[in-house]
């Protein structure tokens, strides 16, 4: 049963990280901040996806 659990918990956070990489590129901040964000959210998924919600582009 972990095994699916945790497959399906990995698929929501993958979607919740794709949704933020999306809004992070439809912001009207800056390119190189848009691509600042982004690497961010790739490279630091959990850490990434905590800061931009407190930081990220409005």
């Amino acid at each position: 049963m972990g095994i699916e659990v945790t497959g399906i918990l990995g698929l929501i956070w993958l979607l919740i990280v794709i949704w933020a990489i999306v809004r992070t590129a439809q912001s009207p901040a800056t390119p190189v901040v848009k691509v600042v964000w982004i690497l961010i959210l790739l490279f630091l998924p959990l850490l990434g996806l905590i800061a931009w919600l407190l930081l990220g582009p409005k």
